[in-house]
């Protein structure tokens, strides 16, 4: 269950808000895209990856070896409101925009075969 502490604590991280900027716009995607877009090694991705989930913010499908993923569907609507309010910001900034670049020129990105 997502408390408020553990949410702001998981949002008190740069990488870890352009990892939901990128999820909020894509709505799911797996480690290898999130490090490409980022720019960062894959491990660190992963670690903040861990924290978004443990906190309850992100929710994990698997799909054969590839591990995608999104936004939690059952945050809270005070949270919701929160990304609501978040994306605005996201959308005009010129670090996320870059990570969004990035992830759309991914070569061989993979494909989803049930979302």
């Amino acid at each position: 269950m997502i408390t408020e502490s553990g949410f702001f604590d998981a949002l008190s991280d740069e990488t870890r808000r352009r990892i939901l900027a990128l999820l909020a716009l894509e709505g799911e995607l797996c480690v290898c895209e999130l490090h490409f877009a980022l720019a960062m090694p894959q491990p660190k991705v992963s670690r903040h990856l861990s924290v978004l989930r443990d906190a309850d913010v992100l929710s994990v499908r698997r799909d054969g070896t590839w591990i995608y993923y999104r936004l939690n569907p059952q945050l809270p609507a005070w949270s919701r409101t929160v990304f609501a309010a978040l994306q605005d910001i996201w959308k005009s900034d010129p670090v996320r925009q870059q990570d969004n670049l990035r992830l759309h020129a991914m070569p061989n990105r993979p494909t989803r075969c049930c979302v």
